[in-house]
């Protein structure tokens, strides 16, 4: 009888082993497609996936396209074939990967948008991304706040800046900034002295700081000869940069000519440590770690058959179909607030952020 009591506790326990090894085998590989490794915040999104993805026993490929959109098709092709079982994809070009998804749908994997939505395809299953349109109205509020356009009588000269008119994020940061600034505009209290406005005009492809740095410095030797800038709206820390350089070459920043009140967004370091020397005024705080774990949690709900958790049905329009997204909400950070937000949160350490 004890021998048939312990090969029956074996039996079970071999069971239970076998199941365990099962379910793990099961969960399978997630194939994570990232724009670029040349911003930082695409670095750490692409850690933060593989890290929670690990944690909760998925195998991963993470791979990057270095902005190159046949790179990006091909890897999205490659994943595909090789059978991952989730697609975390952000994109490039959102228009151009409507081949492969139809791939990725006829052989039952599920595709995630991350934080780019994926345009005109039926075959994005869910967006994972932060609440765009306030991000653009956080920017906008810093520079109302910085120009303290409540309290002055102005007028204030204002640039614009938008980022990659292939991103469709792009629009929404664009949209939320003007819905702040332009009655500001309207009444004369900001003036454009380019008069360069929408995405037509001011959107910087491939988000290059290089190519805002260029326009900046022409829009400065155009419109500026007897004028001061006092804000510029930027979507993106790297523009900012850019931007910051082609003022700082005409003497902005020191004597007796401040530097403008520039906005920014992803909180990278150099930036961080911009705003702590005084010269870029606020950026946009996107917690890499929260995004990754929303959009894990939706390949764990899709793994096990159930719907994913999501909190918006309607904002994000692909062309195709609304596609059911989870939105997280970004910070605005100053100087005022950087070490609440971004150290103390354990983002960033302050020997990182040191100027």
């Amino acid at each position: 009888m004890r021998m048939m009591a312990k090969l029956a506790s074996a039996i079970a326990l071999g069971a239970m082993v076998f199941a365990g090894a099962a379910s793990a085998q099961e969960k399978g590989t997630v194939g994570v497609l990232m724009p670029t490794k040349a911003s930082a915040r695409w670095i750490a999104d692409g850690d933060n996936m593989v890290k929670q993805l690990q944690e909760r026993g998925y195998k991963t490929d993470l791979q990057y396209a270095e902005d190159d959109i046949p790179t990006q098709i091909s890897q999205l092709e490659n994943m595909v074939a090789a059978g991952v079982q989730t697609l975390v994809i952000a994109s490039i070009d959102g228009t151009t990967l409507t081949d492969g998804l139809q791939q990725a749908h006829d052989k039952g994997i599920k595709v995630i948008a991350y934080d780019r939505l994926i345009r005109n395809s039926p075959n994005v299953d869910y967006y994972t991304t932060f609440d765009n349109f306030q991000v653009g109205v956080l920017q906008a509020q810093s520079i109302v706040d910085g120009l303290k356009l409540e309290s002055e009588a102005g007028p204030f000269n204002i640039e614009l800046f938008g980022g990659s008119p292939d991103d469709n994020n792009a629009f929404f940061f664009y949209d939320g900034a003007m819905s702040v600034l332009q009655p500001y505009i309207d009444s004369g209290k900001l003036v454009i002295p380019s008069g360069e406005t929408g995405m037509d005009r001011v959107g910087t492809l491939r988000w290059d700081p290089a190519v805002a740095q260029a326009r900046m410095d022409n829009l400065l030797s155009s419109y500026y000869g007897d004028k001061t800038v006092n804000a510029v709206l930027s979507p993106y820390d790297g523009l900012s940069i850019g931007i910051i350089s082609a003022l700082s070459a005409v003497g902005y920043g020191s004597g007796d000519k401040p530097m403008p009140i520039v906005s920014g967004q992803d909180a990278e370091v150099p930036s961080v440590k911009s705003i702590e020397n005084g010269q870029q005024y606020s950026t946009i705080f996107k917690d890499t770690r929260e995004l990754a774990k929303v959009t894990v949690d939706m390949i764990d709900a899709i793994g096990q058959g159930k719907e994913p958790e999501v909190n918006d049905t309607k904002t994000y329009n692909n062309g195709e179909k609304v596609v059911p997204s989870y939105l997280l909400k970004p910070v605005l950070v100053t100087k005022d607030n950087i070490k609440p937000v971004l150290v103390d949160s354990g983002y960033y350490t302050e020997a990182q952020i040191q100027p």
